[in-house]
């Protein structure tokens, strides 16, 4: 498909009533045209908003009343069609998705630092491109790509909801949706399917400075292919590398350079937090893995065991843990 629409053609020339037919067509002529006849409603769509855009820009803002008698439409509906217009420039629409596509992401807007703060800035146009190349390989629905986009602005709202806490935590258990390149492993995918992915820079900029405690300890989950880009994510987060347990899975699962049966478990502090006790956990705990990507319960018993003391918190939390707070959004939140 391309964005350019034929509606005059040697067989077909199109008139106010309908199509002047000037010869018989081939099959392969007469389904192009449906193709083009398909398009037109989303065609309509775009000019219709380009056209109120373009009114405004002349004539100011009270042209809805006026566009709604000409067209037939209501002025909300118009006042939907210029915002999606004014938002996407002609390079950015991708004319093998819908209008309605288009509609879905124009809302997303970025998180970013200002001043030190963290806020809601300007629309995330390179975080609506990629929802939109997503939609377009996956061939997701309308219907599908509302709820992917539905499920990341909750993830902002928890980002908020965590950057205001008044809380400072000295014990920080993290499970990151990590998004691979184009080599995602086999034995990764179960999280793609039940998180929004999220990028490396994204991860980064949680704001998890601002809610550890001056003296800190932070458990992050990782897998090999990450291991080095997690050390980016630990020192952004204000904490250094000093251990790891390996969870070894018992079952195995095929991956580019090995046969992957295990995750790491990064330990990290900030400041002076070395365990409140002195029991030694054996490094490598092998436990037979469950279901979309869970963690045995081993791990927070250690957790528990080591610093029974101070605040805690657990990052993409997936349920409600008696004294855990929890970020995400697969838990119900606790204030």
């Amino acid at each position: 498909m391309t964005k350019e629409l034929e509606l005059t053609t040697p067989a077909y020339n199109i008139t106010r009533v309908g199509l002047d037919i000037q010869r018989a067509t081939t099959l392969d002529e007469w389904r192009k045209y449906g193709d083009a006849l398909k398009a037109v409603d989303e065609a309509k769509q775009w000019a219709i908003g380009d056209w109120l855009v373009d009114g405004k820009s002349h004539y100011g803002d009270g042209l809805y009343e006026e566009a709604s008698k000409l067209l037939g439409l209501e002025e909300s509906y118009l006042n939907k069609l210029k915002q999606t217009s004014a938002h996407f420039k002609m390079e950015f629409r991708t004319p093998f998705l819908s209008h309605a596509h288009h509609a879905q992401v124009a809302s997303i807007k970025k998180l970013e630092e200002r001043e030190g703060e963290l806020g809601y800035g300007d629309y995330d146009l390179e975080k609506q491109q990629e929802f939109l190349r997503d939609a377009e390989k996956e061939k997701y629905t309308v219907r599908e790509l509302r709820g992917i986009v539905d499920a990341y602005k909750k993830d902002q709202q928890e980002v908020m909801r965590l950057h205001n806490s008044p809380e400072k935590y000295r014990v920080i258990y993290a499970d990151p949706p990590w998004k691979y390149g184009n080599t995602m492993p086999d034995y990764f995918t179960e999280q793609a399917d039940h998180y929004q992915l999220m990028s490396l820079d994204e991860i980064k900029r949680l704001p998890i400075k601002s809610i550890a405690a001056d003296n800190a300890v932070l458990f992050l989950w990782v897998t090999s292919p990450i291991l080095e880009e997690s050390f980016e994510v630990v020192r952004a987060w204000g904490f250094q590398y000093k251990a790891s347990f390996v969870w070894d899975k018992v079952s195995h699962n095929m991956g580019h350079y090995n046969s992957v049966r295990h995750e790491l478990l990064l330990v990290c502090t900030r400041g002076a937090c070395t365990p409140d006790e002195q029991q030694l956990f054996d490094s490598v705990v092998s436990i037979e893995r469950g279901e979309h990507s869970e963690k045995p319960e081993e791990f927070r018993n250690i957790i528990n065991t080591l610093y029974p003391k101070g605040n805690r918190i657990e990052l993409f939390a997936r349920k409600q843990t008696e004294g855990w707070d929890v970020f995400g959004n697969e838990a119900n939140n606790v204030s």
